[in-house]
């Protein structure tokens, strides 16, 4: 009977060792396997939805094909009907430029004067005109798309008055102002809103030499606003891009460089639609989000209603979280401001700006159901009437006071009146006769009876009475003549006043200044050296 060797464990030990290597090369084929199988699968996928996309291209290939093709019989189908509605046209401009050639004076009515620049197809004198008429903005703005009509071509027309503003704007010429606001009703009456919809699916209606030159002119345009160190204005962002929506330029600039103009300048009313017209539609909802992330709320609501993105961007939400911010704004400026007066109205102007913002947006968009504006409205006006009664306290506080004193004559003060002194008369005789200056006298009271207090004369001219009020206070009646005052006989020369530190020469003719006399005293002097009888000297 034979016995089995014996199995050492070293071989024991090698055959599960090999077992294991043998374990890891299966596992590794089999991640092998499954990585190709997944790849192989990828490239099926991959391949199917290439084939799927292509079909599609192909089907839509095949409809816009089609289309094209009917597009293009339709118009060589309206060739004939489109050339005589241009011979008619034609006709009816050269019967209105016979009929104005005839006429050379013209009419003076805005749209006559209109039409017959257009029709002559002076951009210059156009611009200039419309320059002019600024003030009559409204119907000019109405009458402007009916004078275009008269125009050969109108496109021609607007362009050549732009390469005259970007011509212009170059060499830094004065009155730019003006003529970039009449390039923008010029832009706006050419491409109307309503027409940016209709464009998709047409073709241009100017020709391609035309489209040719606006591409050049808004290149140089743009050229010039990137070098501007002040920046680009609201107005000529906005007419921008409406020269680039309407001669379709979307493709000659980069999409960055419109939707920050877009963004920079979303308040404007119109740059919600000239997005969409611009082909954001897809890129909308990013850039409605980026307006509420900078706080501009009402701007977002505009954006949301002209791309169709109000269930995603509830207007009455946006509204409400404008008004809170604005609430945060104004009370932020009041503690930064420590509560001082300059910041209580600047924060009362921006809450005030905030309700008028909303107010607006929503009466544009009809939101008055959803959202209410009663108490924004009684809010505006309390900001409103408090605005007025700081306007007139400090119009009020502005005003200098009246210091003018007033005389002992009068009821109102005391102390001597102050009269203005008056010019004195001239004569050729220093001493006039004496029968002009002190004339007959006449049956009056006595000076002491009229002149009861002190009074003084700084340059009266020959005895002057006091004005009205003052003479009601001393009991006579006003008089501007001599005569009616009464003839009084001094008893000392006018030299012996030359105490008191007053010319004591000249006539009353002259101008004289007079020192402060108390009539119930003394009997005054006269200039002229001679005497009156003793017996006049107790007159007081």
């Amino acid at each position: 009977m034979s016995t089995a060797p014996p199995i050492s464990a070293d071989r024991v030990q090698k055959f599960i060792e090999d077992l294991e290597a043998q374990k890891k090369i299966v596992s590794k084929c089999t991640e092998l396997f499954t990585t190709l199988t997944n790849h192989f699968t990828s490239l099926q996928n991959s391949l199917s939805q290439k084939s799927q996309s292509l079909d599609a291209k192909f089907l839509s290939l095949s409809s816009k094909f089609s289309q094209t093709l009917d597009s293009l019989s339709q118009r060589e189908s309206s060739l004939p009907d489109r050339e005589s509605a241009a011979a008619a046209h034609i006709e009816t401009l050269k019967e209105a430029a016979f009929a104005e050639f005839k006429d050379p004076k013209g009419s003076a009515q805005l749209s006559d004067t209109l039409k017959s620049l257009a029709r002559r197809m002076d951009s210059a004198g156009l611009v200039k005109f419309i320059v002019s008429k600024r003030k009559e903005s409204v119907p000019l703005r109405a009458e402007i798309s009916v004078a275009l009509s008269e125009a050969v071509d109108p496109h021609r027309l607007v362009l050549e008055a732009f390469e005259d503003f970007v011509s212009q704007k170059s060499g830094k010429t004065l009155g730019l102002t003006d003529k970039r606001w009449a390039c923008g009703m010029l832009v706006h009456a050419l491409f109307p809103e309503s027409s940016w919809k209709e464009k998709k699916g047409k073709g241009p209606e100017f020709s391609r030499n035309i489209g040719e030159r606006a591409a050049e002119v808004v290149d140089r345009w743009k050229g010039q606003l990137d070098g501007e160190k002040e920046g680009l204005t609201p107005g000529e962002a906005v007419m921008f891009l409406h020269m680039v929506v309407g001669f379709e330029l979307k493709e000659r600039f980069d999409e960055g460089f419109l939707r920050k103009l877009v963004l920079d300048f979303s308040s404007r009313r119109d740059m919600a639609k000239l997005a969409a017209a611009l082909g954001f539609d897809d890129k909308m909802g990013d850039i409605i989000d980026e307006l509420v992330k900078n706080g501009k709320e009402i701007e977002a609501v505009y954006f949301a209603r002209a791309a169709g993105l109000t269930e995603r961007f509830p207007p009455v939400s946006l509204l409400k979280s404008y008004q809170q911010n604005s609430k945060k704004n104004a009370t932020t400026i009041l503690k930064n401001g420590n509560f001082s007066a300059a910041a209580t109205e600047e924060s009362k102007n921006v809450e005030l700006n905030s309700i008028k913002a909303i107010i607006k947006c929503v009466e544009d968009h009809k939101l008055e159901s959803e959202f209410s504006t009663d108490l924004l409205r009684k809010r505006a006006t309390q900001l409103e009437k408090v605005k007025s009664d700081r306007k007139k306290s400090s119009a009020a506080a502005g005003k200098p006071q009246n210091k003018r004193s007033h005389s002992a004559g009068s009821a109102r003060g005391s102390g001597p009146p102050a009269f203005r002194p008056t010019k004195a008369a001239k004569f050729s005789n220093v001493y006039p006769p004496f029968n002009r200056r002190n004339p007959a006298p006449s049956a009056q009271q006595s000076p002491a009876a009229r002149f009861s207090a002190q009074y003084n004369y700084v340059g009266q001219n020959v005895f002057e009475a006091p004005t009205a009020p003052y003479a009601s206070a001393y009991g006579v009646t006003h008089s501007q003549s001599p005569a009616a005052v009464t003839q009084q006989h001094y008893v000392h020369p006018v030299e012996n006043l030359g105490v008191s530190s007053f010319p004591t020469s000249g006539a009353y003719g002259g101008q004289t200044s007079y020192v402060a006399y108390d009539y119930g005293s003394a009997a005054p002097s006269c200039s002229n050296p001679l005497r009156v009888p003793n017996s006049l000297d107790s007159v007081t």
